[in-house]
Protein backbone atom coordinates (compact mmCIF):
# COMPACT_ATOMS: atom_id res chain seq x y z
CA UNK A 1 0.00 0.00 0.00
CA UNK A 2 1.46 3.40 -0.92
CA UNK A 3 1.98 6.04 1.74
CA UNK A 4 -1.24 7.91 2.57
CA UNK A 5 -1.71 11.19 4.38
CA UNK A 6 -4.00 11.62 7.37
CA UNK A 7 -6.68 13.22 5.20
CA UNK A 8 -6.51 10.46 2.57
CA UNK A 9 -6.81 7.74 5.18
CA UNK A 10 -9.77 9.48 6.79
CA UNK A 11 -11.53 9.63 3.43
CA UNK A 12 -10.75 6.02 2.57
CA UNK A 13 -10.19 3.32 5.20
CA UNK A 14 -10.21 5.46 8.35
CA UNK A 15 -7.52 5.81 11.01
CA UNK A 16 -6.84 3.68 14.08
CA UNK A 17 -4.84 5.42 16.80
CA UNK A 18 -3.53 3.50 19.79
CA UNK A 19 -3.33 5.87 22.75
CA UNK A 20 -3.01 5.31 26.47
CA UNK A 21 0.80 5.29 26.54
CA UNK A 22 1.02 6.70 30.06
CA UNK A 23 -1.22 4.10 31.68
CA UNK A 24 0.45 1.27 29.78
CA UNK A 25 3.91 2.46 30.79
CA UNK A 26 2.78 2.80 34.41
CA UNK A 27 1.36 -0.72 34.26
CA UNK A 28 4.72 -2.00 33.03
CA UNK A 29 6.49 -0.22 35.89
CA UNK A 30 8.28 2.56 34.01
CA UNK A 31 6.18 5.62 34.80
CA UNK A 32 4.90 7.13 38.05
CA UNK A 33 1.17 7.41 38.60
CA UNK A 34 0.25 10.84 39.91
CA UNK A 35 2.43 13.21 37.96
CA UNK A 36 2.37 10.88 34.91
CA UNK A 37 5.35 12.65 33.32
CA UNK A 38 6.78 10.43 30.52
CA UNK A 39 10.43 10.60 31.59
CA UNK A 40 10.65 7.04 30.24
CA UNK A 41 11.67 8.60 26.92
CA UNK A 42 14.97 9.55 28.55
CA UNK A 43 15.26 6.98 31.34
CA UNK A 44 14.22 3.84 29.45
CA UNK A 45 13.94 4.60 25.71
CA UNK A 46 13.98 0.88 24.88
CA UNK A 47 10.77 0.40 26.87
CA UNK A 48 9.00 3.26 25.12
CA UNK A 49 10.14 1.92 21.77
CA UNK A 50 8.72 -1.51 22.61
CA UNK A 51 5.35 -0.08 23.69
CA UNK A 52 5.17 1.92 20.46
CA UNK A 53 6.12 -1.18 18.47
CA UNK A 54 3.50 -3.28 20.28
CA UNK A 55 0.79 -0.71 19.54
CA UNK A 56 1.69 -0.53 15.84
CA UNK A 57 1.70 -4.32 15.56
CA UNK A 58 -1.73 -4.35 17.19
CA UNK A 59 -3.08 -2.29 14.30
CA UNK A 60 -2.45 1.37 15.07
CA UNK A 61 -2.01 3.58 12.03
CA UNK A 62 -0.22 6.15 14.18
CA UNK A 63 3.09 6.20 16.00
CA UNK A 64 2.00 8.72 18.60
CA UNK A 65 4.95 10.47 20.23
CA UNK A 66 4.79 10.02 24.00
CA UNK A 67 4.79 13.72 24.84
CA UNK A 68 1.48 13.82 26.69
CA UNK A 69 2.31 15.67 29.93
CA UNK A 70 5.79 16.43 28.64
CA UNK A 71 5.07 20.15 28.80
CA UNK A 72 6.70 22.92 30.79
CA UNK A 73 4.22 22.86 33.68
CA UNK A 74 4.57 19.14 34.30
CA UNK A 75 8.34 19.22 34.11
CA UNK A 76 8.27 22.06 36.66
CA UNK A 77 6.25 19.96 39.11
CA UNK A 78 8.86 17.20 39.17
CA UNK A 79 11.84 19.57 39.05
CA UNK A 80 13.11 18.54 35.63
CA UNK A 81 12.63 21.75 33.65
CA UNK A 82 16.10 21.31 32.18
CA UNK A 83 14.90 18.09 30.48
CA UNK A 84 12.00 19.71 28.63
CA UNK A 85 13.40 19.85 25.11
CA UNK A 86 15.51 16.71 25.37
CA UNK A 87 12.50 14.71 26.62
CA UNK A 88 10.27 15.95 23.81
CA UNK A 89 12.85 15.30 21.13
CA UNK A 90 13.66 11.86 22.50
CA UNK A 91 9.99 10.84 22.45
CA UNK A 92 9.54 12.18 18.92
CA UNK A 93 12.65 10.40 17.70
CA UNK A 94 11.54 7.11 19.24
CA UNK A 95 8.21 7.38 17.41
CA UNK A 96 10.17 7.98 14.18
CA UNK A 97 12.56 5.12 14.85
CA UNK A 98 9.82 2.56 15.42
CA UNK A 99 7.61 3.82 12.59
CA UNK A 100 10.54 3.43 10.19
CA UNK A 101 10.79 -0.28 11.01
CA UNK A 102 7.97 -0.82 8.51
CA UNK A 103 8.52 1.25 5.38
CA UNK A 104 6.36 1.42 2.26
CA UNK A 105 7.75 3.12 -0.84
CA UNK A 106 10.43 4.83 1.22
CA UNK A 107 8.12 6.13 3.96
CA UNK A 108 6.79 4.60 7.18
CA UNK A 109 3.48 2.77 6.94
CA UNK A 110 2.33 4.53 10.08
CA UNK A 111 1.71 8.22 10.46
CA UNK A 112 3.92 9.97 13.02
CA UNK A 113 2.10 12.36 15.32
CA UNK A 114 3.18 14.99 17.78
CA UNK A 115 1.10 15.18 20.94
CA UNK A 116 0.02 18.10 23.10
CA UNK A 117 -2.53 18.08 25.90
CA UNK A 118 -4.23 19.89 28.77
CA UNK A 119 -1.75 22.16 30.54
CA UNK A 120 -3.58 22.40 33.90
CA UNK A 121 -2.83 26.13 34.09
CA UNK A 122 -5.45 27.55 31.69
CA UNK A 123 -7.82 29.93 33.45
CA UNK A 124 -10.56 31.65 31.39
CA UNK A 125 -10.33 34.73 33.62
CA UNK A 126 -6.54 35.04 33.58
CA UNK A 127 -5.19 36.33 30.27
CA UNK A 128 -1.62 35.69 31.39
CA UNK A 129 -2.43 31.98 31.56
CA UNK A 130 -3.61 32.10 27.95
CA UNK A 131 -0.23 33.46 26.90
CA UNK A 132 1.57 30.82 28.97
CA UNK A 133 -0.49 28.04 27.42
CA UNK A 134 0.20 29.36 23.92
CA UNK A 135 3.93 29.47 24.62
CA UNK A 136 3.88 25.89 25.92
CA UNK A 137 2.01 24.61 22.89
CA UNK A 138 4.15 26.61 20.48
CA UNK A 139 7.45 25.24 21.75
CA UNK A 140 6.22 21.61 21.77
CA UNK A 141 4.74 21.92 18.29
CA UNK A 142 7.95 23.55 17.11
CA UNK A 143 10.00 20.56 18.25
CA UNK A 144 7.50 18.20 16.63
CA UNK A 145 7.68 20.07 13.34
CA UNK A 146 11.47 20.03 13.37
CA UNK A 147 11.38 16.25 13.96
CA UNK A 148 9.13 15.79 10.93
CA UNK A 149 5.72 14.68 12.23
CA UNK A 150 2.73 14.20 9.93
CA UNK A 151 0.21 15.93 12.19
CA UNK A 152 -0.39 17.14 15.74
CA UNK A 153 -2.84 15.50 18.13
CA UNK A 154 -4.21 17.77 20.88
CA UNK A 155 -5.93 15.73 23.58
CA UNK A 156 -8.01 15.82 26.74
CA UNK A 157 -8.82 19.51 26.52
CA UNK A 158 -11.55 20.32 29.03
CA UNK A 159 -11.64 24.04 28.19
CA UNK A 160 -12.79 25.13 24.75
CA UNK A 161 -10.61 28.20 25.21
CA UNK A 162 -7.53 26.04 25.61
CA UNK A 163 -8.55 23.83 22.68
CA UNK A 164 -8.83 26.90 20.47
CA UNK A 165 -5.32 27.99 21.41
CA UNK A 166 -4.04 24.50 20.60
CA UNK A 167 -5.74 24.55 17.20
CA UNK A 168 -4.42 28.01 16.40
CA UNK A 169 -0.87 26.95 17.17
CA UNK A 170 -1.15 23.76 15.11
CA UNK A 171 -2.49 25.77 12.19
CA UNK A 172 0.27 28.33 12.64
CA UNK A 173 2.73 25.46 12.13
CA UNK A 174 0.93 24.41 8.94
CA UNK A 175 0.07 20.88 10.07
CA UNK A 176 -3.16 18.84 10.07
CA UNK A 177 -4.89 18.85 13.46
CA UNK A 178 -6.70 16.28 15.58
CA UNK A 179 -8.36 18.08 18.50
CA UNK A 180 -10.11 16.13 21.24
CA UNK A 181 -12.14 17.61 24.08
CA UNK A 182 -12.92 15.81 27.34
CA UNK A 183 -16.28 15.82 29.11
CA UNK A 184 -16.53 15.64 32.89
CA UNK A 185 -19.19 13.78 34.88
CA UNK A 186 -21.83 16.47 34.21
CA UNK A 187 -21.39 15.89 30.49
CA UNK A 188 -19.67 19.21 29.81
CA UNK A 189 -16.31 20.84 29.42
CA UNK A 190 -15.54 23.56 31.96
CA UNK A 191 -16.69 26.29 29.56
CA UNK A 192 -18.83 24.62 26.87
CA UNK A 193 -20.72 21.51 25.89
CA UNK A 194 -18.76 18.92 23.88
CA UNK A 195 -20.98 19.44 20.86
CA UNK A 196 -20.64 23.23 20.95
CA UNK A 197 -16.89 22.94 21.39
CA UNK A 198 -16.49 20.50 18.51
CA UNK A 199 -18.70 22.58 16.25
CA UNK A 200 -16.61 25.67 16.95
CA UNK A 201 -13.34 23.81 16.41
CA UNK A 202 -14.66 22.31 13.19
CA UNK A 203 -15.73 25.73 11.94
CA UNK A 204 -12.24 26.99 12.77
CA UNK A 205 -10.74 24.41 10.42
CA UNK A 206 -9.65 21.44 12.56
CA UNK A 207 -8.97 18.32 10.49
CA UNK A 208 -10.54 16.00 13.09
CA UNK A 209 -12.64 16.88 16.14
CA UNK A 210 -14.13 14.68 18.81
CA UNK A 211 -13.81 13.44 22.37
CA UNK A 212 -11.25 11.39 24.25
CA UNK A 213 -10.36 10.23 27.75
CA UNK A 214 -12.35 10.45 31.03
CA UNK A 215 -15.23 8.30 29.72
CA UNK A 216 -15.40 4.63 28.84
CA UNK A 217 -17.52 3.08 26.06
CA UNK A 218 -20.91 3.19 27.80
CA UNK A 219 -20.78 6.88 28.73
CA UNK A 220 -18.71 8.11 25.79
CA UNK A 221 -21.27 7.00 23.20
CA UNK A 222 -23.98 9.53 24.19
CA UNK A 223 -21.38 12.32 23.93
CA UNK A 224 -20.44 11.12 20.45
CA UNK A 225 -24.08 11.12 19.37
CA UNK A 226 -24.50 14.74 20.49
CA UNK A 227 -21.35 15.78 18.63
CA UNK A 228 -22.49 13.95 15.51
CA UNK A 229 -25.74 15.94 15.51
CA UNK A 230 -23.82 19.21 15.47
CA UNK A 231 -20.86 18.36 13.25
CA UNK A 232 -21.31 16.98 9.76
CA UNK A 233 -18.65 18.79 7.72
CA UNK A 234 -15.48 17.70 9.54
CA UNK A 235 -13.96 14.31 10.30
CA UNK A 236 -14.86 12.91 13.73
CA UNK A 237 -12.73 10.95 16.14
CA UNK A 238 -12.81 9.34 19.57
CA UNK A 239 -10.52 7.55 22.01
CA UNK A 240 -12.44 6.41 25.11
CA UNK A 241 -10.77 5.04 28.21
CA UNK A 242 -10.84 1.27 28.61
CA UNK A 243 -12.81 1.33 31.86
CA UNK A 244 -16.42 0.48 32.63
CA UNK A 245 -17.84 3.90 33.34
CA UNK A 246 -21.59 3.99 33.95
CA UNK A 247 -24.40 6.58 33.96
CA UNK A 248 -24.04 6.68 37.75
CA UNK A 249 -20.27 7.11 37.49
CA UNK A 250 -19.68 8.62 34.03
CA UNK A 251 -15.90 9.10 34.28
CA UNK A 252 -12.97 7.01 35.46
CA UNK A 253 -12.18 9.51 38.22
CA UNK A 254 -14.83 8.30 40.66
CA UNK A 255 -15.38 4.69 39.66
CA UNK A 256 -16.11 2.51 42.70
CA UNK A 257 -14.99 -1.09 43.01
CA UNK A 258 -17.42 -2.93 45.27
CA UNK A 259 -15.39 -6.13 45.04
CA UNK A 260 -12.14 -4.56 46.23
CA UNK A 261 -10.93 -6.16 49.46
CA UNK A 262 -7.83 -4.02 50.07
CA UNK A 263 -7.45 -0.74 51.90
CA UNK A 264 -6.61 1.82 49.23
CA UNK A 265 -4.17 4.70 49.80
CA UNK A 266 -6.97 7.13 48.95
CA UNK A 267 -10.73 6.84 48.71
CA UNK A 268 -10.51 6.67 44.90
CA UNK A 269 -9.70 3.78 42.59
CA UNK A 270 -8.26 6.36 40.17
CA UNK A 271 -5.57 6.13 39.00
CA UNK A 272 -3.80 3.13 40.52
CA UNK A 273 -6.60 0.72 41.46
CA UNK A 274 -8.71 0.65 38.31
CA UNK A 275 -7.78 -2.86 37.20
CA UNK A 276 -11.06 -4.29 38.44
CA UNK A 277 -13.02 -1.89 36.23
CA UNK A 278 -11.21 -2.54 32.97
CA UNK A 279 -13.19 -3.27 29.81
CA UNK A 280 -12.62 -6.54 28.05
CA UNK A 281 -11.59 -6.63 24.40
CA UNK A 282 -15.09 -7.46 23.21
CA UNK A 283 -16.57 -4.35 24.84
CA UNK A 284 -13.97 -2.24 23.05
CA UNK A 285 -14.73 -3.96 19.75
CA UNK A 286 -18.45 -3.29 20.22
CA UNK A 287 -17.80 0.36 20.99
CA UNK A 288 -15.64 0.66 17.89
CA UNK A 289 -18.41 -0.68 15.68
CA UNK A 290 -20.92 1.69 17.28
CA UNK A 291 -18.67 4.72 16.84
CA UNK A 292 -17.95 3.72 13.24
CA UNK A 293 -21.68 3.44 12.56
CA UNK A 294 -22.06 7.03 13.79
CA UNK A 295 -19.50 8.17 11.23
CA UNK A 296 -16.39 8.35 13.40
CA UNK A 297 -13.43 7.54 11.19
CA UNK A 298 -10.62 8.21 13.66
CA UNK A 299 -10.93 5.61 16.41
CA UNK A 300 -8.87 4.00 19.13
CA UNK A 301 -8.47 3.64 22.89
CA UNK A 302 -7.04 6.04 25.46
CA UNK A 303 -6.10 5.39 29.12
CA UNK A 304 -6.21 1.74 30.13
CA UNK A 305 -5.90 0.50 26.57
CA UNK A 306 -3.42 -2.32 26.00
CA UNK A 307 -2.42 -4.40 23.00
CA UNK A 308 -5.51 -6.61 23.22
CA UNK A 309 -7.77 -3.54 23.18
CA UNK A 310 -6.00 -1.91 20.25
CA UNK A 311 -6.08 -5.20 18.34
CA UNK A 312 -9.81 -5.47 19.08
CA UNK A 313 -10.35 -2.06 17.46
CA UNK A 314 -8.54 -3.20 14.32
CA UNK A 315 -10.33 -6.53 14.12
CA UNK A 316 -13.71 -4.88 14.71
CA UNK A 317 -13.07 -2.94 11.50
CA UNK A 318 -12.18 -6.09 9.57
CA UNK A 319 -8.41 -5.69 9.71
CA UNK A 320 -5.82 -8.32 10.54
CA UNK A 321 -2.76 -6.63 12.05
CA UNK A 322 0.43 -8.52 12.91
CA UNK A 323 -0.84 -9.15 16.43
CA UNK A 324 -3.87 -11.00 15.05
CA UNK A 325 -1.55 -13.97 14.72
CA UNK A 326 -2.07 -14.35 18.45
CA UNK A 327 -5.81 -13.69 18.62
CA UNK A 328 -7.73 -16.26 20.67
CA UNK A 329 -8.33 -19.70 19.18
CA UNK A 330 -10.03 -21.87 21.75
CA UNK A 331 -10.33 -24.92 19.48
CA UNK A 332 -7.15 -26.43 20.96
CA UNK A 333 -7.90 -25.67 24.59
CA UNK A 334 -7.61 -28.78 26.71
CA UNK A 335 -11.00 -28.34 28.37
CA UNK A 336 -13.05 -26.03 26.11
CA UNK A 337 -11.65 -26.94 22.71
CA UNK A 338 -13.34 -28.66 19.78
CA UNK A 339 -10.37 -30.58 18.35
CA UNK A 340 -11.36 -34.28 18.09
CA UNK A 341 -8.01 -35.37 19.53
CA UNK A 342 -8.73 -33.77 22.91
CA UNK A 343 -9.32 -36.16 25.82
CA UNK A 344 -13.00 -36.71 26.59
CA UNK A 345 -12.47 -37.13 30.31
CA UNK A 346 -11.02 -33.59 30.36
CA UNK A 347 -13.53 -31.87 28.05
CA UNK A 348 -16.48 -33.49 29.80
CA UNK A 349 -15.49 -31.76 33.03
CA UNK A 350 -15.59 -28.26 31.49
CA UNK A 351 -18.93 -27.23 32.99
CA UNK A 352 -17.81 -28.29 36.46
CA UNK A 353 -14.30 -26.82 36.47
Amino acid sequence: MPYKSLETRLNEEGVICAGGYLFELERRGYLRAGDFVPTVALDHPDVLAQVTRDFLRAGSDVALACTYYAHREKLRIIGRQDSLESLNRAALQIAHQVAHEEVVEGRPRALIAGNICNTNIYDPDDISSHHAVRDMFREMIGWAVSEGVDYIQAETLSYLGEAKIALEEIQRAGLPSVVFVAAYADGNLRDATPEDACAELANAGATVVGANCFRGPQTMLPVLKDIRKRVSHTHLGTLPVAYRTTPEHPTMFNLPDVHNTARLPTERTFPDALEGQQCNRYEIAEFTRNAWALGYRFVGVCCGGSVIHHRAVAEALGRSPQASRYSPDMSKHCMYGSDPSLKEHITSFADFA
